[in-house]
């Protein structure tokens, strides 16, 4: 298999309000898709809303409510960018659990869940580069 990821979808409750947060809340700019998704094009891969129980069906998998222990990471190019999106997320309705702090790789990470709990790495990662079109380079 190519090492690359071209779609994470995120399986939410309620989509009129996943949307909302994501669009009013983040700024992001939905992508053409059929009714019941939503696609987010971002730098080299895209995000889609899908409704939590559509995609259990699909995926054959039941929702069972626990931490999946896979989040997702947005790096930032400094410490006040951090800073700055963790607020954004939260007064978009999401839930600070942890503040942006120093952390032992020597970086800088804070995290939010979004109102479905999908868990999102705020982080700085000084041995790494944000390039000017937001893709990452290690």
């Amino acid at each position: 298999m190519e090492q690359r990821i071209s779609l994470i979808t995120l399986g939410v409750d309620d989509l009129v309000r996943a949307r909302r947060f994501y669009e009013d809340g983040l700024g992001w700019r939905p992508h053409d898709a059929p009714e019941g998704v939503v696609f987010y094009q971002l730098p080299g891969i895209a995000v889609a809303l899908f409704g939590r129980a559509d995609l259990a069906e699909d995926a054959h998998h039941p929702v069972d409510g626990r931490f999946s222990g896979i989040t997702i990471a947005v790096n930032q190019r400094s410490e006040a960018e951090v800073d700055a999106v963790l607020e954004q997320a939260v007064a978009a309705g999401a839930t600070l659990l942890k503040p942006a702090e120093r952390v032992f790789w020597g970086g800088y990470s804070g995290y939010f869940a979004d109102p479905d709990g999908h868990v999102w790495e705020v982080a700085l990662n000084p041995a790494w580069t944000i390039n000017e079109d937001g893709t990452l380079t290690m």
